[in-house]
């Protein structure tokens, strides 16, 4: 089971831009390199300068353990960057631990009454989800991305049994900014919804309204969420022509855009991959 991750060009821009937290200077300097980042068409180079954001991040932090914006740069990074790069699934499990960590001990400062309600039954937790706000969204929305993350990386049955939890995450960052992210929220929950067939309790229905509305709001730009619509719904039903179509069009498309082009470049790949593999997956 493998839940998409959050593009790496996003988090990397939110983490530089979180260096705000010292001069203004250096903000429009982070800010530029944000920019850049989410700009890269050549994922070999964000590959091996990722490490090199994680030791400056933890560095800030150590300086500023309490800073909100800082816990979630931490968090969003190292989430994606064992998502998208790390190879060696122990050393991708730590990562992705240590990503919920930081968004945990967030959302302890922002919403202490959410923190508090964690550990309690599932309907206590989603009553203290209804009481936070839209100010509350880049919050939540790694504590719920980075919380999949670990169920991805260690998958066990504990783990599986949160996914209840996750998802009542990210429906209520839906509710309170669709768009965050372009959209990314709703690429989880449909892979959330098309975990499993109907006959299993999936509801791959509801998993495609999802991905459709990643795709409509982000006019079409978010091409992580064609390619997560292809490889969780499509393949899900056995529709080839729905699964082929909507990887041919990623592969037309152009990467370049703002904030998306190295994640527009991964999916194009990974597209590419898909289309190989489909003879093996849909027989005639």
């Amino acid at each position: 089971m493998r839940l998409p991750a959050v593009p790496l060009a996003f988090v990397l821009a939110a983490a530089l831009a979180a260096g705000g937290c010292a001069s203004m200077a250096q903000k429009s300097v982070a800010d530029n390199l944000g920019r850049a980042v989410t700009n890269q068409d050549d994922p070999a180079t964000v590959r091996a300068g990722a490490p090199a954001f994680l030791l400056l991040l933890d560095g800030l932090l150590e300086g500023d353990p309490d800073n909100v914006d800082l816990l979630v740069a931490n968090a969003r990074l190292n989430g994606a960057y064992a998502a998208i790069f790390v190879d060696d699934r122990e050393r991708a499990q730590r990562l992705a631990v240590k990503a919920h960590g930081y968004a945990k001990k967030a959302v302890c400062l922002k919403r202490k009454a959410l923190c508090d309600a964690a550990e309690r039954p599932l309907d206590e937790f989603e009553a203290a989800l209804q009481r936070t706000s839209a100010g509350d969204v880049p919050v939540l929305y790694v504590y719920g991305t980075t919380w999949a993350g670990v169920i991805q990386q260690q998958a066990g049955w504990e783990q599986v049994a949160e996914l209840p939890r996750v998802e009542a995450v990210l429906e209520r960052v839906v509710v309170l900014d669709e768009g965050y992210d372009n959209g990314q929220a709703h690429v989880y929950l449909g892979a959330l919804d098309s975990l499993v067939p109907p006959a299993l309790g999936g509801q791959p229905e509801k998993g495609r309204a999802h991905f459709e509305r990643a795709i409509e709001l982000s006019q079409g730009r978010n091409l992580t969420a064609k390619v997560e619509f292809a490889r969780r719904y499509a393949r899900l039903v056995f529709d080839r022509p729905l699964h082929d179509r909507l990887l041919n069009e990623v592969v037309a498309a152009p990467a370049e855009a703002p904030g998306l082009t190295l994640a527009n470049t991964i999916a194009k790949t990974q597209a590419r991959e898909l289309l190989a593999s489909a003879p093996q997956h849909f027989p005639e």
